[in-house]
């Protein structure tokens, strides 16, 4: 509890630091902790003066940790530790499919390893490993998947993290074993195995777990891991996140299925459920402006931006772009996998084949069409993010592209580290944090290229 206490101190400290240096309100803030995927609200936005715009293997690069094995995870951020994790086999790592979309699957013979990873802030060395299962993997996966594909959480007191068809182990920040909960393992369509990461919010973490055989979600006491209740899903295989949305009206868990978007309350009690999903869905809401916004589909599916209220059926008829629930709609407007992200009234959505698009969030109209950016051929599957007034783009190759956040389509630059990646980024205290195949990399600006903008 004292070193814990500790790390709350140094965080407020650069928090109060930073804004001492830039004069910044509260409103703009730098950036401090990273505890989930795309941040503290799950969106992908950021603030901090020393962040990067440009870098390659050397250049802005604070430390470079390679780590055993490998996962798409997210790395989380609290204070000075980092989390990430990983699956470790024998062969330490497994050969990587990249470009388009293979067929087939993968089930490895050998023994694995799933392990969580804590990392120094300043640098990158491993303070503790945990390892949460050993064995031969209980499914079988996509080429282009890994075994360590959910991205942890953390309260600041605690992390949480879960492997699927292995099952959830929640950590002291020290390392110290806590709890666990353990369900089996499930069969996920074309055996491409799970990917969709825990939810936590206040003193409850979300899980869903839909699959070819029994889809289920659960919300587990964070402190003991209790099952607290657990909604049976009339569901196939998807691998989207689920979405907590706390809105004017009140606070509920949104999830995009195969079949229907579902929102439920925080007891699992059905509230709305939407049909009109598209095939393949990996796809994760997103708020802003009092909307939510969400869609799934293969090969471009719909998008809504959706009221706070919502009952019952809110389906849109035959024709229909909207109704009492349903503020706009874009028959083909969803990616597949990249996030959807929005900066002021600008939404974005980078389609996995690297098309761009914006849109203006409160009414749907188009700012500026696709955008192709000429990647070679390379997909996009980590989650767009943005600060200082720009959007990066992480490429399958590593390659990021820096768009400028505005109604004019200008690509910057282009950022290369050399190295596959399919992970989101993380962002805190002023640092990029980048996971590829083998290393996680830790980015700052230091050639002062950003002081005064």
């Amino acid at each position: 509890m004292r070193r814990q206490a500790c790390w709350s101190i140094v965080a407020l400290a650069a928090t109060l630091a930073t804004i001492m240096a830039t004069g910044s309100s509260a409103a703009e803030e730098a950036t401090v902790h990273w505890p989930q995927f795309r941040g503290p609200r799950a969106d992908g936005l950021a603030v901090g003066k020393t962040l990067p715009e440009s870098w390659s293997e050397t250049e802005n690069v604070v430390w470079r940790a390679e780590l055993p094995g490998w996962g798409w995870s997210s790395p989380i951020i609290w204070g000075d530790r980092i989390f990430v994790t990983s699956a470790v086999s024998q062969q330490d790592r497994e050969k990587l499919v990249v470009g388009g979309y293979p067929g087939g699957r993968v089930l490895p013979t050998d023994e694995h390893r799933w392990v969580t990873y804590c990392l120094d802030f300043e640098t990158g060395k491993v303070v503790w490993e945990r390892e949460a299962h050993r064995g031969i993997p209980p499914e079988e996966r996509h080429p282009k998947n890994s075994y360590a594909n959910a991205t942890p959480v953390t309260d600041g007191e605690r992390v949480y993290a879960y492997f699927g068809n292995i099952g959830m182990i929640c950590y002291t920040l020290d390392g110290e074993p806590v709890w666990q909960q353990r369900w089996g393992s499930f069969p996920i369509r074309g055996g491409w195995g799970p990917g969709i990461s825990p939810v936590l919010h206040r003193d409850r973490i979300y899980l869903l777990n839909d699959n070819e055989k029994q889809s289920f979600m659960v919300a587990l006491d964070k402190r003991t891991g209790r099952e607290l209740w657990r909604v049976e899903r009339q569901e196939r295989s998807n691998w989207a996140t689920p979405y907590v949305w706390e809105s004017s009206q009140r606070t509920e868990i949104v999830t995009v299925g195969t079949g229907k978007i579902r929102s439920y309350d925080l007891d699992g009690n059905l509230l709305w459920e939407l049909a009109g999903t598209s095939g393949l869905v990996s796809q994760t809401p997103v708020a802003h402006h009092g909307l939510l916004y969400v869609g799934a589909g293969y090969h471009y599916g719909p998008l809504y931006a959706i009221r706070p209220g919502a009952a019952g059926d809110i389906s849109l008829a035959e024709g229909q772009t909207s109704n009492q629930w349903i503020v706009w709609s874009q028959p083909r407007g969803s990616s597949i996998h990249p996030g959807y992200l929005i900066s002021e009234r600008r939404l974005y959505v980078l389609f996995d084949a690297g098309l761009l698009t914006c849109s203006d969030a409160e009414t749907g109209e188009t700012i500026y069409p696709r955008q192709r950016l000429n990647t070679g051929g390379g997909r996009f599957y980590a989650s767009p993010w943005a600060y200082n007034g720009k959007l990066f783009l992480l490429n399958e190759d590593g390659t990021t592209w820096v768009v400028e956040d505005g109604p004019e389509f200008k690509v910057i630059r282009k950022n290369s580290l050399g190295d596959y990646a399919w992970a989101t980024p993380a962002i805190a205290r002023g640092s990029l944090f980048i996971r590829t195949y083998s290393a996680l990399f830790r980015l700052q600006e230091t050639s002062g290229s950003n002081q005064g903008e």
